[in-house]
């Protein structure tokens, strides 16, 4: 049985300004030897989520290492709260690998992260300083009762489409650094 909460969605689609924005922000941590990361607003639109908000996450509720990102329960109510905000909610995330590191999910990311369905969790190698287009970064997807799912390069291609349109706006949550 499925969650009625959660509509299915069969595509993720944004601008083409999402993936060097991402990739910008969590840069400024893989430049420090860490982990990045950047959360996804959007909004349902049929069978597909369009992105509409970038967020970037700072102070001290965020933890960021070279193998880990801890982020604290307060500063995730802040991403809801922007989200509610802005009439969009928490659609996906793409977080940095470092150098060498497994574009799997880590088992910490499975165990710890966000398991709502058809949650959007990309991983991005090198520390988001990467040209690798994201059809062949870790392309993971949340489906009930399997947990997270890796797409192929293939069904990331289908899946997950940049699609014409203006730079989407970057919002902060927490304090800052």
């Amino acid at each position: 049985m499925t969650n009625s909460y959660f509509a299915p969605v069969a595509r993720w689609r944004f601008p083409e300004s999402v993936i060097p924005d991402s990739l910008t922000e969590m840069a400024i941590d893989g430049q420090r030897g860490n982990e990045g990361i950047v959360m996804w607003l959007g909004r349902d639109d049929g069978d597909s989520t369009k992105i509409t908000h970038l967020v970037r996450l700072r102070g001290p509720l965020v933890d960021k290492r070279p193998d880990l990102i801890n982020i604290h329960p307060s500063l995730l109510n802040d991403v809801a709260d922007l989200a509610i905000e802005h009439k969009a909610r928490l659609v996906g995330q793409v977080h940095s690998h470092g150098p060498g590191y497994s574009l799997d999910l880590s088992p910490t990311d499975r165990e710890y992260g966000i398991k709502a369905p058809h949650y959007l969790s990309l991983v991005a190698p090198d520390y988001g300083n990467t040209t690798t287009p994201i059809q062949y970064w870790g392309v993971h997807v949340f489906v009930e009762g399997n947990g997270y799912v890796r797409l192929t390069p293939e069904e990331s291609h289908t899946r997950v489409q940049v699609i014409p349109g203006s730079r989407l706006p970057i919002l902060t949550a927490g304090g800052a650094e």
